[in-house]
């Protein structure tokens, strides 16, 4: 175990300056600086008339959707979320079309987060996503018709199977209300877990109730890297040769969206109002006429593409321990293990367990025979941290234990992950879409999320070394722990204005649990 640094030990360099403590030589990354963030406020209004249960559109009301921070006594009003109106243009996304750079990339992620219905006024409004969107009408008519999503018994937190008229499961929608620290989490384990032991309650490394949106961050990392651009191969069985596709990337597509049903967990008085409500519109057409909402509130959260024909990773890691693949299907496999790796440790997901991530196995020439392995990384919603773990627990990634880890990258990985990472802007064009994609949630809090990016810049700096030196997965986790931030250049009063230079800073601080 690597003792504590001493304060004198750690030194801040800029960031043209960093070397890997592996090898002394320079590294590619480079992080272009950002302009000062700012935004401003536009009130969108809320309303509609539905029935409880009904999952319902909102728009054209007088009912704000926004909360306001404090004035910091300029009279400037530091905003939650970005302009929700489709008709309104935000003077920070015009500058960012005048000053941002091209990108290879759609930006439909953050904007279908930030701006749910640009054009239409509706909340689920996906219009660089068609298919998406289409799912997503789909939950939302047979919601209508009575088929309610399903709550899931495993896990710690509130979420939920939806499933299209005909019964077939669509996605896996997380609430943010109901996450495992969420003031509507059904599971009551977690309720007394906090108070019964608070002293012990979360993780101390995480922002609380953000998992939602790590989920959807997970999937636009997944995209930004390009772990699912895989071409067409060829794999020997039996006797010839079998044209394989492996295009789909590590994280099923996931997106914020809004749905309402009555299975989802409300309080009593959201019950009572939307019961009270109905009555009156019954009762009283005039009055109900006036309501801004009949029906129950809808909810936040992330929606998760449902895969079909996978298992957990034990599940199928059994079988092959006790028959052998053949090597061509064995170098798939290993492949798509190897961007499983690079998306958690981008990320520092902290909870990936051999039961959170999935395998699907398809013997060529069986069935449709398209692909013979694919992985499929779900429950992402605990990554993201703002610092190392190094309080209690250590929470390792568990596929470290692996045979897959201890095999170097490929050099087909390492030559698709770095095509994106020697572009000097790949990292600050990322840090700007999550920080558009975070900025949505109501708890948004600009310096923690400075510190979130400083983590990842540093596990990008490691993973870019990494695949340098020909490591191996195993070695990857290994390496010293990095913090890139950067430089602070002063302010006056709350302003605080972020500099162009970057210094590296090595985490030693260690967890009393080091393999827990």
């Amino acid at each position: 175990m690597m003792s504590e640094c001493e304060p004198n030990e750690t030194e801040p360099v800029v960031a043209a300056d960093i070397a890997p403590v592996a090898d002394a030589a320079t590294t590619d990354l480079n992080f272009r600086s950002q302009e000062p963030l700012s935004t401003l406020f536009d009130r969108n209004t809320v309303g509609s008339g539905a029935n409880p249960g009904v999952a319902i559109r909102i728009s054209g009301s007088c009912e704000s959707v926004l909360t306001e921070l404090e004035t910091d006594g300029s009279g400037e009003e530091a905003l939650l979320l970005p302009c929700l109106s489709g008709g309104t243009s935000s003077p920070r996304g015009e500058r960012q079309k005048r000053t941002r750079r091209n990108r290879r990339s759609s930006s439909s992620d953050k904007d279908n987060l930030t701006s749910p219905g640009n054009s239409s006024g509706d909340f689920n409004h996906f219009p660089d996503d068609p298919e998406f969107g289409d799912i997503i009408q789909r939950a939302e008519q047979a919601i209508e018709g009575g088929v309610f999503p399903e709550r899931i018994s495993q896990g710690s937190s509130g979420s939920y199977f939806v499933k299209d008229s005909k019964g077939k499961i669509l996605g896996v929608f997380k609430p943010k209300s109901e996450e495992p620290y969420g003031h509507l989490n059904p599971k009551w384990t977690k309720y007394f877990h906090k108070l019964c032991c608070p002293c012990c309650f979360g993780r101390g490394c995480l922002i609380p109730n953000q998992g939602y949106l790590s989920e959807v961050a997970a999937s636009l990392v997944d995209t930004r890297l390009g772990l699912g651009v895989v071409p067409k191969t060829k794999v020997r069985w039996g006797g010839g040769l079998v044209e394989t596709r492996l295009g789909l990337g590590v994280v099923p597509k996931t997106k914020a969206v809004y749905l309402v049903s009555e299975t989802f967990h409300y309080n009593t008085i959201d019950r009572a109002k939307s019961r009270g409500k109905k009555y009156a519109l019954e009762m009283v057409p005039k009055v109900g006429r006036h309501f801004h909402r009949v029906g129950l509130p809808p909810k936040l959260g992330s929606f998760q593409l449902f895969v079909e024909g996978y298992h957990e990773a034990d599940y199928w890691l059994r079988r092959f321990e006790a028959a052998p693949l053949p090597e061509n299907i064995r170098k798939q496999l290993q492949s798509q293990f190897e961007r499983l790796v690079i998306l958690d440790y981008v990320i520092r997901n902290t909870d990936r367990g051999n039961d959170n991530w999935l395998i699907k196995y398809e013997k060529p020439g069986e069935g449709e025979g398209e692909k013979a392995i694919q992985i499929a990384a779900i429950d992402n919603g605990l990554a993201f941290p703002f610092k190392h773990p190094d309080e209690w627990r250590a929470y390792p990634f568990h596929w470290a234990c692996l045979p897959q880890a201890k095999v170097p990258f490929s050099q087909e990985t390492r030559e698709l992950v770095m095509s994106r990472l020697s572009d000097m802007n790949f990292v600050q064009d990322l840090c700007e879409d999550l920080y558009e994609m975070f900025m949505a949630d109501k708890g948004f809090d600009k310096t923690m999320f400075e510190k979130q990016m400083s983590v990842m810049r540093g596990q990008i700096l490691n993973l870019s070394q990494a695949l340098k030196d020909n490591k191996t997965p195993i070695q990857l986790v290994q390496m010293p722990r990095v913090v890139v931030e950067r430089r602070r250049t002063g302010g006056q009063g709350r302003v605080v204005t972020l500099g162009t230079a970057f210094t590296q800073t090595f985490h030693c601080k260690r967890p009393f649990f080091s393999s827990w």
